[in-house]
């Protein structure tokens, strides 16, 4: 009788492939993708302000819901994401990170500022040999003029 061993994690390249995850996660929001927000998150649960979001569809839909977005198809903002502590649970497959967040934005005729800035506490699991979100935890600690940003602070425009 034979016993599957687990793959082994290589921890350089998992780091390397979660820090890509939350760079994939900013490219997103920032390019007003968030079809691809879903296919990202589909595998897990969104925490932030409201209730918690999971699936696919209804990731989408709660970003769909929440962001303006302009003209050229992005919500014009730039997610900057820093402080990245990344820990590995080589033996279960799985990892946590924490990481800051700032968002800038510029809109025609105004200045670049940030509007926001906060805190990511991320879970993560090993799936078919590819890491993948499992839950995003978003914290936002400083909150400026978001009312070109998010439809609930402009009067859900």
């Amino acid at each position: 009788m034979s016993v599957s061993r687990p793959v082994p994690v290589d921890l350089p390249s998992s780091h390397r492939a979660i820090e890509n995850l939350l760079a994939r996660y900013a490219e997103l929001v920032d390019d007003g993708d968030f079809a691809g927000l879903g296919a990202l998150l589909e595998h897990a649960v969104f925490i932030g302000s409201g209730d918690p979001v999971s699936g696919r569809d209804a990731i989408e839909k709660m970003f769909r819901d929440m962001l303006i977005v302009y003209a050229d198809g992005t919500p014009r903002t730039h997610h900057v994401t820093t402080n990245i502590a990344i820990d590995v649970d080589a033996a279960a497959a799985t990892a946590s990170s924490r990481s800051y967040v700032t968002v800038l934005q510029a809109l025609p005729g105004s200045t670049l500022q940030p509007i926001a800035a906060g805190r990511y506490h991320d879970r993560f699991e090993l799936r078919a040999g590819q890491w993948c979100f499992v839950e995003r935890r978003a914290r936002i600690n400083l909150v400026g003029d978001v009312r070109h940003h998010l439809r609930a602070a402009a009067g859900d425009r």
